[in-house]
């Protein structure tokens, strides 16, 4: 029988059973989302350390505990909580046997943040070296792994040792690669954990992290003193939130469920959003619309709920739709309540409202005469090769991706290579213009940026956003640089939110090509060049000066199943209007001196 006759035959020897720690190992991204090299904020790694930390977070929520240290060093890390520590007898099912756990028993856990039994089992199955030792009574069991096979197990007694859990692991390099931790990553998930958990004390590397006035501390350190009012802040039995006004656009949330930030937000945070609403205008007893309101709004919301409902494993968005009603009454019901008791904040808040409202009223005349310039085009727009599904066309569209590009050369080759059903293209026609400093309405009065933002969907609100990602795709030159940062500034300025909910990205496409008869390889920089020329024999090197030069089948690479993206993010939002004064507003003795400190 032929090779191609038996691949076909579909019969008992074709069906395989998976150990479960296999299955993990084997589908990783069932478990915990992107691979990635921890270059990324969401990167595997960082959610193999979240898995561990919230085991040791659950152990404090139910009263035990108040304190975790944790130490990474060449990517080995090690987590100590002072709780319970687990059954001495069951710690070999609990870090190896998926669906057991204690998460399952409403009178231990309530509010679990953990992934229910699976957590530290895909730590275990994903790392290369993973150890925990139990503590309890004076005893302790202690159990070594490696990719998820048990190499040994001790108890004994007379430990002096507190209470409490130790977990060591090293991520394993067959399936992240090249990784790295990077600590601001890490700290900002430990400063967040611990305004989530007042209280409780993290100690990273020697660094603590506490917090005492939970979400307003969170949302302090993300808007600092430039605010219109001081922040309205509440805190209830299974709701706590924070909210107050700065002078950017847009909406800017940090929600959470059980401790895990839903960057993608969900029922909760819509819930929020509409028991402001309702809260301001019962207060002010007038009916001042939702986008007044809410523009320029940045807010910090957490709920603990007993069985979240979230739309996917790594938990983004929560999908209950029960805590709408709850949610929305205590939030109207702290607002009126605040405001009362507060009315120098009531009174600005109003000022602020009424001042949105002017500036909405301004720019809709201006959006009137936008559009009929434009004749109305919809989504005819110029310079945009649409793809057939979108945002909003449920799971066929969470893959959809716009690329910006700069001029039809560079668009050319993607336009040949791109899959049509979920990839999009919007050519620039040169650079676009530097909005920093700039009103709204300067969106409408230039014809490139008004096509890209009804490109986009987003004239009215993010929420008709019609693509999943939103990928700059420049030249890796001065002009492609100097491009990009101004498309930047341009989300950063009036669009902030996009980042925040991770929408925007920078491609990275090949710098250089290295190739013979026989091999080629797309190197990313140097490095990978070097290394490139020293394994191929006679080589001949490409350096690639704009993404015109590399062919639609070429593209097609870079574009697809090994597409490398850069996610951009704000450390805190407070910094943005500072980061953009310096880069692209007007040139200062500063931005000289450092431009002439960083040339190479």
């Amino acid at each position: 029988m032929n090779r191609k006759a038996d691949l076909q035959i579909y019969d008992e020897s074709k069906i395989k059973t998976l150990s479960s720690l296999e299955h993990i190992r084997l589908r990783t991204g069932m478990y915990i989302g992107r691979l990635g090299d921890g270059s990324t904020y969401d990167d595997g790694i960082y959610i193999l350390l979240k898995e561990v930390m919230d085991n040791a977070i659950d152990e404090f929520i139910m009263g035990h505990g108040k304190k975790i240290t944790t130490a990474i060093k060449d990517n080995f890390v090690i987590v100590r909580d002072y709780g319970r520590g687990i059954p001495l007898g069951k710690v070999i099912d609990c870090v190896s046997v998926i669906n057991t756990g204690a998460k399952y028993n409403d009178d231990v856990f309530q509010f679990s943040v953990g992934l229910n039994g699976i957590g530290t089992k895909a730590v275990n199955a994903l790392s290369s070296h993973f150890k925990v030792v139990s503590y309890r009574d004076g005893k302790y069991s202690e159990v070594e792994f490696a990719r998820g096979s048990l190499k040994s197990r001790k108890r004994g007694n007379n430990s002096k040792e507190p209470d409490g859990t130790y977990v060591e692991f090293l991520p394993d390099s067959e399936i992240f690669g090249d990784y790295e931790f990077n600590m601001e990553y890490v700290e900002k998930r430990m400063w967040n954990s611990a305004c989530l958990n007042s209280g409780l004390r993290f100690i990273c590397n020697g660094r603590k992290f506490e917090s005492k006035k939970g979400l307003l501390d969170l949302l302090y350190s993300e808007v600092g003193d430039e605010t219109v009012y001081d922040i309205i802040y509440y805190k209830g039995k299974y709701l706590e939130f924070s909210f107050t006004h700065s002078n950017n656009y847009g909406e800017t949330y940090f929600s959470f469920v059980n401790g895990q930030f839903t960057t993608d937000g969900g029922t909760h945070q819509t819930a929020f959003r509409e028991g402001i609403l309702k809260g301001v205008n019962e207060f002010f007893k007038k009916a001042y619309s939702g986008v007044d309101i809410r523009e320029g709004i940045a807010g910090a919301v957490a709920v603990k709920l007993k069985l979240p409902v979230f739309e996917s494993q790594t938990k983004n968005k929560l999908g209950n739709t029960e805590v709408r009603g709850w949610i929305v009454a205590e939030v109207k019901s702290a607002v009126v309540d605040f405001l009362h008791k507060n009315t120098g904040t009531a009174r600005k808040l109003e000022e602020r409202i009424l001042s949105n409202e002017r500036l909405r009223k301004e720019l809709n005349t201006v959006k009137k005469e936008a559009k009929a310039a434009a004749k109305k085009i919809a989504i005819k727009i110029r310079n945009l090769k649409d793809c057939k599904y979108h945002l909003q066309d449920g799971p066929k569209g969470e893959n959809t991706t716009v690329f910006i590009t700069e001029g039809q050369s560079a668009s050319g080759s993607m336009v040949s290579a791109r899959d049509v059903y979920t990839q999009a293209i919007f050519s620039m026609r040169g650079k676009p213009q530097n909005v920093f400093g700039k009103k709204k309405a300067a969106i409408y009065k230039n014809e490139e940026l008004y096509n890209m933002m009804m490109a986009l969907g987003i004239e009215d609100n993010i929420e008709n956003l019609r693509y999943a990602k939103i990928v700059i795709a420049t030249d890796a030159d001065h002009d492609g640089f100097h491009i990009r940062n101004l498309l930047l500034t341009f989300f950063l300025n009036y669009f902030e939110e996009l980042i925040s909910a991770n929408r925007v990205y920078i491609l990275e496409t090949p710098l250089f090509r290295v190739r013979n008869r026989k091999e080629t390889r797309y190197c990313y920089n140097e490095k990978e060049r070097n290394a490139a020329m020293d394994e191929i024999n006679k080589p001949e090197i490409t350096r690639f000066k704009g993404l015109g030069e590399i062919s639609p089948k070429e593209f097609a690479q870079f574009i697809g199943e090994k597409i490398r993206l850069i996610r951009v993010n704000v450390r805190y939002i407070k910094n943005v209007p500072e980061t953009l004064r310096f880069y692209m507003g007007k040139n200062t003795p500063e931005r000289r001196d450092f431009i002439m400190g960083n040339l190479i």
